[in-house]
């Protein structure tokens, strides 16, 4: 079973949302409460530049399993050395090294667009993410309190940050 990281294609976006839309009644990795369409999410995937800031899914045995996308921070030009860095992983293939695989490749590719600072904004009761991101350096730099109603619970967000 081999895996391979590669650019997302436009063709790769219903197997991004079905992976995102997986996520969303744990109400643990996202602030989205309804699922999203394919339709819905074409912006947000054509926003995605390959040459600044990419959107790679991991695929084995050619099926996408996950994903991390690169988001700018803050939108001005000045911010530009940081951004946003978000991972995915399919519910069935979590705990099996996906996710680590696509943040080391997030953060390797990071100084080639031009980044110096990467940002994740993790609820602070996903401690799966929280594991993850501390276990590549991301330190926390700030946690709002409440700042998330995600219906059964309001949820408080980290802001974790790692030099590139």
């Amino acid at each position: 079973m081999s895996d391979l990281l590669r650019d997302a294609l436009i063709d790769d976006l219903p197997a991004i949302v079905e992976i995102y839309n997986r996520s969303i009644p744990a109400r643990v990795a996202t602030s989205d409460l309804e699922l999203v369409s394919v339709q819905s999410r074409r912006e947000w995937f054509c926003r995605h530049d390959p040459a600044r800031r990419p959107l790679i899914v991991a695929e084995r045995n050619d099926r996408v399993i996950g994903f991390f996308s690169f988001v700018n921070f803050y939108g001005r030009p000045a911010y530009d050395i940081t951004a946003e860095v978000a991972v995915y992983v399919d519910t069935d293939h979590q705990r099996q090294g996906i996710g680590s695989m696509l943040l080391s490749e997030a953060i390797g590719r990071a100084p080639s667009l031009g980044l110096k600072n990467l940002l994740a904004f993790v609820f602070a009761h996903n401690a799966a993410s929280m594991t993850l991101f501390t276990r590549f350096g991301f330190q926390q730099q700030a946690c709002l309190d409440a700042v998330a109603d995600l219906g059964a619970r309001l949820a408080d967000l980290v802001i974790l940050q790692r030099k590139v």
